[in-house]
């Protein structure tokens, strides 16, 4: 669900940038207050969440694929605003490393994937029904997954609102909105899953788990993150070799609703700025080890399975790359609470 920048105009760009720093600039204060013993979580979650979004899974009987998107999972794990900082670090290693969505659109990525989950259906929705200390059962397993759901088809429409009100695309808005409702239906069902299943497991592994990990009496989450570390590396790794080639769900609704998807020739003066910066700061565009422009390699289609380095060690550097810049984040908010309190 990464916007381009070709879907959205420099106006409405602008807006979510200002929308989303907003949010994140609540998150960083807020965030402040959460005890050390959350830190190794925050950190390792989001190399997980990006490890898990390098893999596409097949939406069968479609020609489309989708991916975890993680907020809804981040934000009972770890609380909202840990959440949202740990998303805005992948989708902003992925943008500026990987070309993984535009430079423009970051804000907007930001808000749809990151804002709309851990900022209005957590606080509003999910908290109140599954209360501070859930129990693990069938009322907590509905709970999440109807909320995963519900916060990726929300981040779906936000993309068909905001495609529409650039206008920058022929995209008919009933076309379009039908198209990425339906296919990101199908995606949140596996997202309800995940999202439900993991926070399950974990539930089990920790009845001392709080929804509210702001408090000083949260307990240290143990081996747990060390055992996400694992996980996230066999995802980036190996499992990451059995992604799935089909154009995500965006990509697949584009092409359904219009053959007119391509880069507007009305781009703005900003839209080739970003253009040209990111292609000039990301070193491994679409995962992948660059290639001379005057010299492209021959077009061989990829064997589902097969291994590839590129991929491989692009999800170890993006992997680590998060890891690092939530760590130094987070262990900076809390000399700065130190600091204020001696």
């Amino acid at each position: 669900m990464h916007m381009s920048d070709a879907l959205l105009s420099a106006e409405t760009a602008a807006t979510f940038w200002l929308l989303s720093a907003g949010a994140v600039a609540v998150a960083l204060r807020r965030t402040t207050h959460l005890p050390s013993s959350t830190i190794p979580m925050g950190s390792v979650l989001g190399a997980f969440l990006f490890a898990a979004q390098m893999i596409n899974f097949a939406i069968p009987g479609t020609g489309s694929s989708g991916h975890l998107t993680g907020g809804m999972l981040l934000a009972i794990l770890i609380g909202p605003y840990q959440a949202l900082l740990a998303i805005g670090a992948v989708l902003t290693i992925q943008a500026l490393f990987f070309a993984d969505g535009g430079l423009l659109a970051l804000g907007a990525n930001l808000f749809n994937m990151g804002v709309i989950p851990c900022l209005i259906v957590y606080p509003l929705l999910f908290q109140p029904l599954a209360g501070t200390q859930p129990q693990p059962g069938k009322q907590l397993r509905v709970i999440t997954f109807l909320t995963a759901l519900l916060a990726l088809l929300l981040g779906a429409l936000a993309v068909v609102l905001e495609t529409w009100f650039s206008g920058l695309t022929a995209l008919p808005l009933n076309t379009f909105l039908w198209s990425m409702g339906s296919i990101h239906l199908a995606i949140g069902v596996v997202e309800g899953i995940v999202t439900m299943t993991i926070v399950e497991l974990l539930l089990q592994a920790r009845p001392q788990w709080s929804l509210a990990p702001e408090t000083p009496s949260t307990p240290a989450w143990g081996k747990i993150p060390t055992r996400l570390a694992v996980a996230a590396l066999l995802l980036a790794t190996l499992l990451s070799w059995f992604a799935s080639s089909d154009p995500d769900g965006l990509e697949w609704s584009v092409s359904r609703s219009t053959s007119q998807h391509e880069t507007p020739t009305t781009a703005s003066p900003l839209h080739h700025m970003a253009a040209n910066l990111q292609s000039h700061l990301a070193p491994m565009p679409d995962y992948a080890f660059p290639t001379d422009p005057n010299n492209p390699p021959e077009d061989k289609e990829k064997q589902w399975g097969s291994p590839d380095p590129a991929t491989s060690l692009a999800g170890v550097v993006g992997g680590l790359l998060t890891l690092v810049l939530l760590w130094s984040l987070f262990r900076l908010l809390q000399h700065k609470t130190t600091d204020k309190h001696p």
